[in-house]
């Protein structure tokens, strides 16, 4: 089975050589990328962090199920092509979640179309998998590197291939296979036709068509680029990286707090013998701790610590809520704040926010689908898989994305209702969010009532008359 790897190892040096070009991408971005990609995937504590609640995890996890809580993608039922951009749907679907996720963790990746008689596939090419050569004055990519890896037969495959776009649109595709022993380096150059996969690629192809495209689908996460102001994209959680690495070490620091607290006793080193002249062991060096055989000190102390936790909590909380400002993120979705809490600006503020965090990457997905149709329609001419009747992405393609249900003022409105009825929010505060006045002080709050508790009383009665 071939697979797309990463070229963020000693294989791209290979790679450099092998096609004589360089990376254009920055050393701090890659160092970003590297770190992104560590953060998401590493579970393992380390001497100075824990990331052991896998933060960059949740947030890419929370966002992929709310982007595409009610969204559908259907091709127009009229016109020759709908079959084929019904096909090309289907093949989306199955990619779309990954690629969302590859998209939020690394700040871009690809969609790799894969054509045949049987229907339309795509592969996700992440982040880590593929080397930026080249742009054009837009600032588009217009030469690109990827390496897919194959193990077969005890040996170990590196397909390289080098996609470029020149002036007039035309893509050439540039294929090398190497064979190695070991996945240490990628060995010597072998024919194509070595794999079965590989058998119809040739060394250069340069396509008969102009795509004005490489092929390849970009799925890029909207944020502006704060690492080093290029057009690399960036994760979603990128902001966020060096609060997430703070609450890892935090969290290392109150496992440590635990461990430390733990009851132990005092005795004199003396004492303290791991083992017997049979090496059996004696006492616990964990229960038991030494100090100089000082005559003072001779004797039996209990040692037993108070807990620090609630400072480390509240230092993990307020992370936690920074984390969620800088993202974009509803308050409370990672912080847990309860609702009663929070004051309806907050409450408005960061539902707004969210919603609109959520519109960016539904924009995002939809040019990618859109994106896709159409250059999948020029490489199914191209292959005879499907007619040459036109296609235009923006009418033959229907996107949903649901009724709004993010952020709907009138559904907020209700809540707050709700939530005063219920005794969690004191009524000038759902007031003052109604009509856009502070509620930050008392005498915030002394103003509403002044000129708004009517109209309150008014609004919630259920006839609204004299009694």
């Amino acid at each position: 089975m071939s697979v797309f790897s990463a070229l963020f190892d000693s294989k791209m040096k290979s790679f450099e050589q092998a096609f004589g070009v360089k990376d254009i991408t920055s050393s701090t971005m890659r160092d970003a990328i590297l770190d992104w990609y560590d953060l998401y995937y590493t579970a393992d504590a380390t001497d100075t962090e824990d990331p052991c609640q896998r933060l960059p995890v949740a947030v890419v996890s929370k966002l992929t199920k709310t982007v595409f809580s009610e969204y559908k993608a259907q091709a127009a039922s009229a016109g020759q092509k709908s079959e084929w951009n019904s096909r090309v749907l289907v093949g989306l679907e199955r990619r779309r979640k990954q690629a969302m996720q590859q998209a939020l963790i690394g700040g871009e990746c690809f969609l790799k179309p894969l054509l045949g008689a049987s229907g339309v596939n795509f592969s996700v090419i992440q982040r880590r998998g593929y080397r930026v050569l080249g742009r054009n004055e837009q600032d588009a990519i217009t030469d690109i590197g990827t390496q897919e890896s194959t193990e077969q037969g005890g040996c170990f495959y590196t397909l390289l291939e080098r996609r470029t776009i020149d002036e007039n649109g035309y893509l050439t595709i540039t294929s090398r296979l190497f064979k190695s022993s070991d996945k240490a380096s990628i060995g010597v150059e072998v024919p194509l036709d070595t794999l079965p996969q590989y058998a119809a690629l040739v060394p250069v192809n340069t396509l008969p068509i102009p795509l004005y495209s490489l092929g390849l689908i970009p799925a890029k996460c909207p944020a502006e680029n704060t690492v080093d102001g290029s057009e690399d994209g960036v994760s979603v959680y990128a902001p966020a990286a060096g609060l997430i690495h703070l609450i890892n070490t935090n969290e290392k620091q109150i496992n440590g707090e635990f461990e430390r607290g733990e009851s132990r006793i005092i005795v004199s080193s003396d004492l303290l013998t791991t083992k017997d002249e049979n090496g059996r062991r004696k006492i616990k060096d964990n229960v038991f701790a030494g100090i100089d055989d000082d005559q003072e000190n001779i004797g039996v102390t209990i040692f037993s610590p108070a807990f620090r936790e609630q400072s480390f909590l509240a230092r993990k909380a307020e992370y936690l809520r920074n984390v969620e400002t800088l993202i974009g993120l509803k308050r409370g979705i990672l912080s847990e704040v309860e609702a009663a809490e929070r004051t309806a600006t907050e409450i408005t503020s960061s539902a707004g926010d969210y919603n609109l965090t959520i519109i960016d990457f539904q924009e995002m997905w939809e040019g990618a689908v859109r994106e896709a149709v159409r250059v999948c329609d020029l490489l199914g001419q191209m292959y005879g898989l499907c007619d040459s009747s036109a296609v235009d992405p923006d009418k033959d393609i229907s996107i949903s994305w649901g009724n709004g249900i993010l952020y709907d003022e009138d559904k907020v409105w209700s809540q707050y209702q709700s939530m005063v009825a219920a005794g969690l929010l004191k009524p000038e505060i759902a007031v003052g969010w109604y009509f856009d006045m502070p509620t930050e002080t008392d005498a915030d709050l002394v103003k509403i009532r002044e000129k708004y508790m009517p109209e309150l009383e008014q609004m919630t009665s259920d006839g609204g008359g004299d009694e």
